[in-house]
């Protein structure tokens, strides 16, 4: 009956995991904001303040012009304090519009026997991940971002680690997280993942053409605007454009967009509502004003060239407006 049925779709995720991950990894469907406690963490800002308190340093990495951290930044950083490296200490990087050394950061991570997590959900779908060849001890993916349901995402976890669990009681998921699994979720996440997998070089190759008529749009509307991370389309990831407009707010120029029905956001899902620049832009040694005036276009299986053409219309009209009011 339905517990068989909710065993068997909980059960696909892990199947169909080894699209990307081979038989000795293992991949386990949790929600995306619940990873296990003993996971290596996430490195982003907000998220990792809370480590202090259970006796763990935080420490930043520095990235160069175009958000990349390098690997001998990463070993600098582990052999300057030899003394201080426990085994559960963990480093994380996230990927967002850039590609990062993944596999050159584990390597030296692994140097120290230091677990190295990285957040991939930008790059399933968009780039050939494949987790055992990457290095890493573990790895998130999420579901919303490759056209499956909110909610419901994965944590690959190599076989060699054992998380301690957040929650407790039914002992679910290998006891690392109880709670009812949500099999339409899991479900749909597998299905999802399945076919961004298979069509992942044709969504690459067709929106990253797209992505790059909206850049040369965009800059020929507003000969000034900046265009953020690796000017070589091949060091980018093809479903998304970042830039900066020179004196100008960047909610600004979101209400003004959006007024013509055009949506893009000023940073990440993960700072929404927070008034500041960006701290991944400041990072990269962009000036504090011209920080603020940031805009990231995503794009997605259904955009289409009119969508860029409308983009192209109304962002030099948007621009002069918002110049007209300054930055606050």
């Amino acid at each position: 009956g339905r517990l068989h049925l909710g065993r068997d779709r909980g059960r696909q995720p892990r199947r169909q995991g080894a699209l990307l991950v081979p038989p000795r990894r293992r991949p386990g469907p949790h929600p995306g904001a619940r990873q296990p406690r003993r996971a290596p963490r996430r490195a982003r800002r907000g998220r990792l303040g809370s480590p202090e308190h259970e006796g763990a340093r935080v420490e930043w990495l520095p990235v160069d012009a175009y958000g990349r951290v390098h690997p001998d930044a990463l070993r600098e950083a582990i052999a300057r304090d030899p003394a201080e490296r426990p085994r559960d200490r963990h480093v994380g990087q996230q990927r967002d519009r850039e590609n990062q050394p993944v596999r050159e950061l584990a390597d030296v991570a692994a140097e120290f026997a230091i677990p190295l997590h990285a957040d991939a959900v930008q790059a399933v779908g968009q780039l050939d991940v494949d987790f055992t060849a990457s290095g890493l001890s573990a790895m998130t993916v999420s579901g919303h971002k490759i056209g499956g349901p909110y909610g419901i995402g994965a944590l690959l976890l190599g076989r060699e680690y054992a998380p301690v669990p957040v929650l407790h009681g039914g002992g679910q998921e290998r006891q690392v997280r109880s709670g009812t699994l949500d099999a339409p979720a899991i479900a749909s996440f597998a299905v999802a993942g399945a076919h961004a997998t298979a069509h992942r070089e044709e969504f690459a190759r067709e929106i990253g053409a797209l992505r790059d008529t909206l850049i040369t749009a965009v800059r020929t509307a507003v000969p000034d605007a900046v265009l953020g991370g690796d000017p070589d389309p091949a060091g980018r990831l093809p479903a998304n454009a970042h830039f900066s407009f020179p004196g100008c707010e960047g909610d600004s120029l979101l209400l003004l967009l959006d007024a013509h029905g055009i949506e893009c956001s000023t940073g990440s899902a993960c700072t929404a509502g927070v008034a500041q620049p960006s701290h991944v832009v400041l990072a990269t040694g962009t000036d504090v004003d011209l920080a603020r005036g940031t805009l990231r276009f995503s794009l997605g299986h259904t955009s289409t060239k009119a969508d860029i053409e409308a983009v192209a219309e109304a962002i030099g009209p948007a621009v002069e407006r918002a110049r007209s009011a300054g930055l606050s």
